[in-house]
Parts: structure tokens; sequence; C-alpha cells
């Protein structure tokens, strides 16, 4: 087989053969989207929480949760600001880590949607997020 007929294995073919572009293989491309996606979302997310443009995030925590801790809803939100900022930094530092934090995090909001009573679908989305983050704990694992 000529090197002219042989798959591109790593390159791209379309624009001669002095112009050939080294690609990520498939595996590295979905690492650094997830990376890219659970550091900037956890980031972002974390930061509204001090801002409430996207959503009112108090009316997301469910009672139960300032029953243990005493603190007001906003406050409380605060808090889960902060942790989500931090987790988001983990990720960009450990993404092996880091995925896991975000992974147990997500764990926890789904359960606080479900004693919620509603947000089904939000508790739905943040499980594929969750499915996602442990997707990068593996491909982080083989880095």
């Amino acid at each position: 087989m000529s090197a002219t007929s042989a798959p591109h294995h790593g390159h791209l073919r379309g624009f001669g053969s002095r112009s050939r572009v080294r690609s990520l293989a498939r595996a590295d491309q979905a690492y650094l989207m997830l990376r890219t996606l659970y550091v900037v979302a956890p980031i972002l997310f974390g930061l509204d929480k001090f801002f409430n443009v996207l959503t009112y995030w108090p009316g997301y925590l469910a009672p139960a949760a300032t029953a243990i801790v005493p603190l007001s809803a906003q406050t409380f939100m605060h808090i889960v600001g902060v942790v989500e900022i931090v987790a988001g930094l983990l990720v960009a530092w450990s993404p092996r880590w880091g995925s896991l934090v975000v992974a147990l995090w997500l764990a926890g909001i789904i359960v606080n949607l479900l004693l919620l009573g509603h947000g089904f679908d939000v508790a739905l989305r943040d499980f594929g997020l969750l499915v996602g983050a442990l997707a990068l704990s593996r491909l982080a694992r083989r880095a």
C-alpha cells in the first residue's frame, strides 16, 4: 500500500500533501470537550449564585437544606456558588479527581431536586452531566 492510499492515521487530508493538518485522536477530542465543559460550567454557575441572572437559585433549594443548616436560602446559595467555583478550578488542576468531585456534587443536586418535588427535568439533565463527569474521569486516567 502506498503512502498516498493509506488511511489518514492522525492526519486530515483535503488541501494537498504539503498542508496536512494533524488531528487529535477522537478520545483526546472528547477529553478536551468534557474538560472544558466541566471547568467552565461550574465556574459560571457558581458565579451566578451571587447574581441570580440565569435564574433565582434559592427557588431550587429544598426547604430541608435550610432546616438542617440555619441560613437564609440566598446565603446557602452563596456557599454553593463558592463550592461550584472551587470544583471547576479543581477540574482545571486535576481533571481525574476534580471530575469525581463534580459528579458527587451533581448527585447532591439531584437529591436536592428530588426532595424539592419539582425540577425533575433539571434532575434528569444533571444526571446526564454526572455521567459525563464520570466519563471525563475515565478519560483523564489514560492521560
